[in-house]
């Protein structure tokens, strides 16, 4: 038994903080509600959304937005799912005008989400800053686990791509040790720079922001989904 099984269907942290301003409230109310990914089992990714769509990808824990707005941006043809159980974090990303089209929200937390999805249904996955609970005792509680990784690989294509940041040398050394013992994942850095430095289309967030301010590197972990044959 693992000290992690806990975080199963568990949500840690806050559900809300200051308090929303009338247009937040009206958006959670009116928006979220058509957005909102339903109960049941998601047998076709692409009929969450409202128009056809390229690619689909999964942000877990978006936080303000910023990162998935700034990639509806670049990605005019993908469609997004976007997972945040934060309401002020919600309620900040409906505020940015997102393309309503193409995309689809969970306002839960993610674990519930990822055994609902089809399997090899999501093409890139990213999970940026998650709170790194570094306490000992809070560790079973972080969004990587060995659970989590296993229902990442389940849903992501061979050769998809999930991305994962923090200024957390601890949380980063915890995600690639969880990662690249599930056999299912190859880790892209060639040299210290690949993990480094950012990646080309990242906008930047606060959480960085904050990383940077406080003087922690952050670190930025690339992984492909293994293609069938390259299972062990």
């Amino acid at each position: 038994m693992t000290t992690e099984q806990p975080r199963a269907g568990s949500f840690y942290g806050r559900r809300k903080g200051h308090r929303l301003r009338e247009q937040q409230s009206r958006l959670m109310e009116e928006t979220l509600p058509r957005l909102r990914i339903g109960p049941d089992a998601v047998s076709d990714v692409s009929a969450l959304f409202a128009r056809p769509v390229s690619q689909t990808w999964l942000e877990i824990g978006f936080g303000g937005g910023e990162h998935l707005l700034h990639q509806m941006q670049l990605n005019p043809d993908v469609g997004f799912i976007g997972c945040e159980p934060f309401i002020n974090g919600m309620a900040k990303l409906l505020a940015g005008e997102p393309d309503e089209q193409r995309l689809a929200l969970h306002d839960a937390d993610a674990t519930e989400l990822l055994p609902r999805l089809p399997a090899a249904s999501i093409d890139r996955a990213f999970v940026l800053y998650p709170d790194p609970w570094p306490k000992r005792r809070q560790r079973k509680r972080r969004i990587i686990s060995h659970e989590t990784v296993s229902n990442l690989a389940r849903v992501l294509k061979p050769g998809a791509i999930f991305r994962f940041a923090t200024d957390i040398d601890d949380y980063a050394a915890w995600t690639l040790a969880r990662v690249m013992a599930s056999g299912q994942f190859d880790w892209a850095a060639e040299r210290a720079d690949d993990w480094r430095l950012a990646w080309t289309d990242w906008p930047g967030t606060r959480y960085e922001q904050k990383a940077f301010r406080e003087g922690r590197t952050p670190a930025y972990l690339t992984f492909v989904r293994r293609e069938a044959r390259n299972l062990a």
